[in-house]
């Protein structure tokens, strides 16, 4: 008969099980290490990509020149000038600076090209990204003072939008601002009345104050937004 007592001790569970086997530990530390390594790699890699599809589009000047917009090499200084706004404060040089300017000018009694460019600009500062937006301003300088007041302007830039900015003051003083920005205008009588030919031009200052470029029409949503975010961005 077996004497039981002489069965290898290493049957009573003395042994280390899996658990315990520093190999193993060691392996399922490493395949952990890998798993969490890989996920980084993918996060930084998904972040990136995010990052590139949401940021607005880089285009090359030749890019921008086929969708209508024209920057300077060097933007063009603008001199300083002494008008007002639909609130009529004061509105000069100053009022410029900080942030980017996308500048119309046009009359409240214009029959179609005013009010759709503005009609225009309404939808693309919804549609711009959320910091572009954010610095940016709207501006309309009138080319009739005779007859565009700054009670008159609040009414008319603010049915587009409450955050637009229309600009008036005397003629001398106007003329003399859409000359640093090329900027022409005219009068052309009527029977009984007048109107005005202008260009219909949009122009551009950046943050300095300065006459960055401009869009030439006709203006298309896409493009506009497009363009405009892609110079703000380069800046």
């Amino acid at each position: 008969m077996m004497d039981v007592t002489n069965i290898d001790n290493n049957s009573s569970g003395n042994v280390d099980g899996p658990s315990d086997n520093p190999i193993l530990k060691k392996q399922k530390r490493g395949i952990w290490i890998t798993i969490v390594s890989i996920l980084v790699v993918v996060s930084m890699f998904m972040g990136m990509f995010l990052h590139k599809i949401t940021s607005p589009r880089v285009m090359s000047a030749e890019e921008l020149r086929i969708n209508g917009a024209i920057v300077f090499e060097s933007p063009r200084i603008i001199k300083e000038f002494s008008l007002v706004d639909h609130n009529n404060q004061e509105f000069n040089l100053a009022n410029i600076q900080g942030r980017w300017s996308l500048v119309f000018f046009g009359f409240t009694h214009c029959p179609d090209i005013c009010p759709t460019t503005l009609a225009k600009l309404a939808q693309v500062v919804k549609q711009l990204d959320t910091d572009i937006a954010k610095q940016t301003q709207i501006l309309m300088v009138s080319v009739d003072p005779a007859r565009d007041t700054p009670e008159k302007l609040a009414e008319y830039v603010t049915y587009f939008n409450p955050d637009f900015t229309g600009v008036t003051g005397e003629f001398l003083d106007i003329m003399s601002l859409t000359r640093n920005v090329n900027v022409a205008f005219q009068k052309v009588v009527l029977d009984e009345d007048y109107t005005i030919d202008h260009t219909g031009n949009l122009i551009l200052i950046n943050p300095k104050g300065h006459y960055h470029g401009f869009f030439k029409p006709p203006f298309e949503l896409a493009k506009l937004k497009t363009t405009f975010q892609s110079i703000v961005t380069q800046f």
